[in-house]
């Protein structure tokens, strides 16, 4: 899943997308370099992002999804439900949301759905996040919103732990190292690690200090591998083009029947 924000606020690229023909070229860029979904999204979730009006969120949204849904299946990354609903209008197929609430626009409109655990809302949820026992916890929730869209007639329900929601960097590597006992409740199972800012804080560049975004690509393909190998589906990424590499390789491990051969391993 690549990851295209038409926001000006976004932590890692907020504003180069926000001219619709820019946007357009970008998720056709992604696709072409092995994006299954494009996830469009018109309003930040980064932490301390503040709401974005209804109106402004669907400028900003619906012209993208529809420039694209010819083209690559296209979701879109709202907690709003008109939004959701005119983006499905527009050819979204998925619904990807961070408030695990919109079960019932996806059953309406017949649409994939993406229930993430989040603790708090974006301006509030890193102001101490606490847990008793947070895969305890984040695990029972995404099991019972499951449960309540396949009810509701949702058919295509995917789940998110949330990383970086309203979790500390103990709390994010927790849920990662239990991820393949998400996994093992049937139900496909979305990541989304790239570029956050635990990743600085637990591999500090060279240098010492935490690197910037453009510096996580080393952090975040560690976690998206991880992730593939604990058995996720599916990772949301900006750096689409690398870690398709990553999941080809994930996937050759996989389906090797033993090792390979001394030679051919040497020379690949």
């Amino acid at each position: 899943m690549g990851v295209l924000n038409v926001t000006p606020d976004s932590f890692s690229d907020g504003g180069r997308y926000l001219d619709p023909d820019r946007a357009l070229a970008h998720g056709l860029a992604m696709a072409g370099a092995g994006a299954d979904v494009v996830d469009v999204g018109g309003e930040s979730s980064r932490p301390g992002a503040g709401r974005v009006p209804e109106a402004e969120e669907l400028r900003r949204v619906v012209p993208v999804v529809a420039a694209l849904a010819p083209h690559v299946r296209v979701s879109v990354d709202t907690v709003k439900p008109a939004v959701a609903q005119a983006a499905v209008e527009a050819g979204a197929t998925l619904v990807n949301d961070i408030s695990g609430m919109l079960w019932p626009v996806a059953a309406a409109c017949g649409v994939g759905w993406v229930a993430m655990h989040m603790q708090g809302a974006p301006r509030t949820m890193q102001v101490h996040p606490r847990y008793d026992d947070v895969v305890a916890e984040v695990h029972g929730f995404l099991v019972e919103r499951a449960r309540t869209a396949l009810e509701a007639g949702v058919r295509e329900v995917w789940l998110d732990p949330g990383i970086g929601f309203g979790k500390t960097p103990a709390h994010n590597l927790a849920l990662l190292h239990h991820l393949s006992e998400l996994v093992a409740e049937g139900h496909p199972v979305l990541v989304g690690t790239s570029r956050k800012g635990f990743l600085g804080r637990l591999a500090p560049t060279p240098t010492g200090p935490p690197g910037d975004v453009d510096d996580r690509l080393p952090g975040s393909l560690a976690t998206a591998t991880w992730a593939m190998l604990a058995g996720a589906s599916m990772v949301r990424v900006h750096d689409v083009a690398s870690t398709v590499e990553a999941a080809v390789l994930v996937g050759t491990t996989r389906l090797a029947s033993g090792p390979l051969p001394r030679q051919q391993a040497m020379s690949g």
